[in-house]
């Protein structure tokens, strides 16, 4: 019975008002006819009536229909400019608050799009600057070389010439598929395959490669692993994408004959790996900056790609592993950790 009378909607509220109109001009009618004055005055009494009764329904017509038109004409004009800066205030709870709710939560929606999209946007503009600028010295040294090999009679410098050109190719082949690996992970197009294995066994593997049987190596390694099996959940090649990373990162930047330390631990269900190595520290100012693509540090004593610990903050944040780099009294370290499984 209270939702039959009740005003939730535009057509109640207008079926309303013409009952109540219809039931004023009778109760206005007979109480005019029922005074003891003359019909003329009976008359124009009811038409005064009439007159209040059409200002009256005017009145709530123009409240419950017209206002809210209005402002909701209003708003949704503005929203169409995509000016978004304050929202339809309309409250009701018939259909044009539902509409004005819904024009809000649009406004919303689209303003959180645009912002996106200008994001998007400035990155897409920034990623192209950097790659144009990543690309300039490889294919100025190619040119380089193309033009010297016109022009040179040495079959042994010929020979230099063209193993450099074939390095440089090589170098911007690495770049763009790392990027568009990259740009796989950020956009979602590329999704983990996860499975459990021994992660212990995994740094091992990895170590083995990248840090003991590597030619040319000139540091000292230290490391600490758990002597027994810590399987976790993850995807094992995006793992070991993350443990190249962070390994080749610190072969690079330890200092000749310095220390390079690999460990990992366990800790109540956890495991924590880290890579320490000594050298030169990285400015504070710069290590949150150290995840983006390209960055490179101006001092370091080698040149990269820049996309390196990009894809690692991307994996890893990707599944929620807290991750970090810290300067330490005589060399840096990075780290991360991953649940144990069992």
């Amino acid at each position: 019975m209270k939702e039959l009378f009740s005003l939730r909607t535009v057509r109640k509220k207008i079926v309303m008002l013409s009952k109540l109109a219809g039931v004023a001009l009778i109760f206005s009618y007979i109480l005019s006819t029922g005074l003891p004055v003359s019909e003329d005055v009976s008359f124009l009494i009811w038409l005064g009536f009439v007159f209040l009764l059409v200002l009256g329904i005017d009145f709530l017509m123009g409240r419950f229909i017209t206002k809210p038109i209005s402002k909701l004409n209003t708003s949704a004009k503005r929203m169409a400019g995509l000016d978004f800066s304050s929202p339809c205030d309309l409250a009701s709870t018939d259909e044009f608050g539902e509409l004005s709710a819904s024009l809000n939560t649009m406004a919303d929606n689209l303003q959180q799009t645009l912002a996106r999209l200008e994001n998007s946007l400035a990155e897409r503009k920034e990623l192209v600057d950097s790659l144009s600028h990543e690309m300039k010295t490889p294919l100025g040294i190619i040119r380089a070389y193309a033009e010297g090999l016109q022009d040179e009679a040495d079959e042994g410098k010929k020979q230099k010439y063209a193993q450099v050109i074939v390095s440089e190719v090589e170098r911007m082949n690495d770049l763009i598929v790392t990027l568009l690996d990259l740009s796989a992970l950020e956009s979602g197009a590329a999704s983990l395959n996860i499975s459990r294995f021994d992660f212990v066994e995994l740094v091992e593997t990895a170590a083995g490669r990248l840090l003991i049987d590597a030619p040319d190596t000139d540091f000292e390694l230290q490391y600490e692993l758990p002597e027994q099996k810590a399987f976790v959940r993850t995807d094992r090649r995006r793992m070991e994408q993350v443990l190249e990373n962070f390994m080749v990162n610190a072969r690079k930047n330890v200092s000749p004959g310095g220390i390079l330390r690999l460990e990992v631990t366990a800790d109540d269900g956890t495991l924590h790996f880290s890579i320490f190595n000594q050298g030169r520290p990285i400015p504070e100012n710069d290590l949150p900056k150290i995840w983006t693509k390209f960055y490179r540090d101006s001092g370091a004593q080698y040149s990269g790609s820049g996309l390196g610990l990009s894809i690692v903050a991307q994996i890893l944040s990707m599944q929620n592993l807290p991750y970090g780099a810290e300067n330490q009294t005589d060399g840096v370290r990075f780290y991360f950790s991953i649940p144990i499984t069992e």
